[in-house]
């Protein structure tokens, strides 16, 4: 979402006519962009549910600057719903946030954040890297519920294993940061027929 690591020196990048390289991180993200980490972070100290509360309301707000923030009382009654759909247990909410959670269970909280604050322009980053075979099916059957019209989903991965559960419209191969192919999904099929050394 910005890392100050990394300096633009050309082109330009706009969301709805306004220009992302402008934005703070916390603006892109009120911009409706989501970014889930290929390494999740666990952060001691953060308990799941203040964080998922403090990021709804923020979104909420954003959306509607007379929304009334949810106490936690009311929110561990909202959230429910949504964790018994992706199935994670309410104990999790008084963990602090990744701490010792499986790669699954990550990532099944990664797809909460996006259910809660409904991000219109959804980046996954390697999102079936350290999933073992049921967690990777559960992961990506419940990404391919978040698929909507109202969304679009971009996810970067060396692997197509998971376009065989997400229905893609388009495949993009990125070499040395500059975009040398474009397709539909028998692009990927081709690839992971003959390797990248055909691309």
């Amino acid at each position: 979402m910005g890392h100050p690591k990394y300096e633009v020196t050309g082109g330009s990048i706009s969301i709805n006519g306004d220009d992302l390289l402008e934005m703070e991180p916390n603006e892109r993200s009120n911009a409706g962009i989501f970014l889930s980490f290929q390494n999740i972070p666990e952060i001691k100290g953060v308990k799941l549910s203040e964080y998922l509360r403090t990021i709804f309301n923020i979104s909420e707000k954003g959306k509607n600057a007379e929304f009334t923030e949810l106490s936690p009382f009311i929110f561990k009654r909202f959230i429910k719903k949504h964790m018994q759909e992706l199935q994670i247990d309410e104990a999790f909410l008084d963990r602090d946030l990744n701490v010792g959670f499986s790669g699954g269970e990550k990532r099944k909280i990664e797809i909460l954040q996006m259910k809660l604050i409904g991000p219109k322009y959804i980046i996954l980053d390697e999102i079936d890297s350290g999933l073992d075979l049921d967690a990777f099916k559960t992961v990506a059957s419940m990404l391919q519920s978040l698929s909507s019209p109202e969304n679009s989903i971009i996810i970067i991965t060396h692997y197509f294993t998971i376009l065989e559960y997400i229905d893609v419209d388009t495949v993009f191969v990125m070499k040395a940061g500059n975009i040398v192919r474009e397709g539909g999904k028998e692009l990927a099929q081709d690839i992971s027929e003959s390797g990248f050394g055909e691309v």
